[in-house]
């Protein structure tokens, strides 16, 4: 089987599947109790918290220029381990608005957004707020004029993804701070950072950054939500409330017994994906930068043996605003259904999808690719590959070769409109 559905889910490394075995029947005390079982489980969560914050420091964050900065310290965040990444953003954005609403009643966030903040919005502007959508171009790339404009001094919340889950699209993370500071908001910057985890310098500037381990080959429900200690755009200290109460765990933000095996599997895989193939040369895992090589051979591919196809994500690879994420590759097939051809490929033993797993199978289209102005025929024959670092170079050439005649075979059966 050939797998390009990262962005959806990736199949675990090993490694993280025997460390998390080995906390099942090892490291299976509960991290309150006292005696030395539960010590250990404490250490191997504070182990494990300290390795999602060395692969998001470790990483460089993103400047408003795109460039890295070396002023990022671990000791400078904070880490709450949630359930994923909706967890996370559930808890950024429901807990920002609550606790800032004396200052303001708006929330900014984009046209492009995952589900699990459009419709944290959604709820919101029920209970009375003001949610504002910014516009993207026909690449992806959010309208920055348009940012500029809905920012103002009522706004208590800017929620922005980083990578867009379904073309790849590099949002201008970066200048977000520096908005609200200069349009006086009293709120902070939430970034939806779970496509760009593990892949890509992060959000400096962010107050808030939600990640996700099973993005990164870690184990599915898991995911963490890093708070900046420091000080907001607009002076203030983050002080989220609880999203569940009880016991206290999580610095008494996400109460309960902690899944010190999941978080354990996070650490496992945030430390291999900070490494970014310096150890990983023997197993095999590929680099960042060899999996922009093996999207540039698939999209040179798929453009030189089909015809009337549109390339949805930015052509160009790379980690600065405007480029695509190395690992996604959004493509219409004009003239087809992608529906189709995903069952297509998926008999010739090839798993690629047709936009965001989370809404897949909901009726309705792509709100993303609508956003970026495609037609509804169009969007129908839109196909979304996403690679990882399990994935081989020597697996492109048999995926353009099916899809190509996937398509042919559908166009040749006529028009389904």
């Amino acid at each position: 089987m050939i797998y390009l559905d990262n962005s959806a889910t990736t199949r675990q490394y090993d490694e993280v599947t025997e460390a998390m075995v080995r906390a099942m029947k090892e490291d299976y005390g509960n991290p309150s109790s006292l005696y030395q079982l539960g010590v250990d489980a404490e250490k191997a969560l504070k182990a494990a918290r300290r390795q999602v914050l060395e692969a998001a420091c470790g990483s460089r964050l993103a400047t408003k220029e795109g460039a890295p900065s070396g002023g990022f310290g671990a000791d400078s965040w904070e880490v709450v381990f949630t359930s994923g990444g909706t967890e996370a953003d559930n808890m950024a954005i429901f807990g920002a608005a609550h606790s800032l609403r004396r200052y303001g009643n708006r929330i900014v966030t984009t046209a492009v957004e995952h589900p699990a903040v459009l419709e944290c919005c959604k709820s919101l502007e029920e209970e009375g707020f003001e949610v504002v959508k910014v516009g993207v171009d026909s690449t992806g790339l959010l309208l920055i004029d348009e940012m500029r404009a809905a920012v103002n001094d009522r706004t208590i919340l800017v929620s922005m993804m980083h990578v867009n889950n379904e073309v790849g699209t590099v949002m201008p993370v970066g200048l977000i701070r520096e908005i609200m500071e200069q349009n006086g908001a009293p709120g902070v910057f939430h970034c939806d950072a779970v496509q760009s985890f593990g892949k890509m310098p992060l959000p400096a500037d962010a107050d808030m950054i939600s990640v996700s381990g099973h993005k990164i080959h870690g184990p599915k429900g898991s995911g963490a939500l890093l708070i900046s200690k420091g000080k907001t755009a607009s002076g203030k200290s983050i002080n989220l409330p609880a999203l569940m109460k009880g016991g206290g765990q999580e610095s008494g933000l996400r109460s309960g017994t902690e899944n010190v095996p999941a978080i354990i599997g996070l650490g496992c895989a945030a430390q291999i994906a900070a490494a970014d193939g310096a150890v990983d040369a023997e197993d095999g895992y590929l680099t960042m930068a060899d999996i922009a090589g093996m999207r540039q051979k698939l999209l040179d591919g798929l453009c030189s043996k089909i015809d009337d196809i549109e390339i949805n994500s930015p052509t160009e690879a790379g980690t600065v605003t405007g480029k695509c994420c190395p690992s996604v590759l959004n493509v219409n097939f004009r003239g087809t259904r992608g529906e189709v051809i995903l069952h297509t490929l998926e008999q010739d033993g090839i798993c690629v999808s047709t936009g965001s797993a989370c809404s897949s199978n909901k009726k309705g289209q792509s709100h993303v690719l609508q956003a970026m102005g495609r037609s509804s025929k169009d969007i129908e024959g839109a196909i979304r590959f996403s690679l990882g670092r399990l994935n081989s170079p020597d697996e492109v050439n048999p995926v353009v070769d099916a899809v190509a005649s996937a398509v042919k075979r559908f166009r040749k059966l006529g028009s389904f409109r």
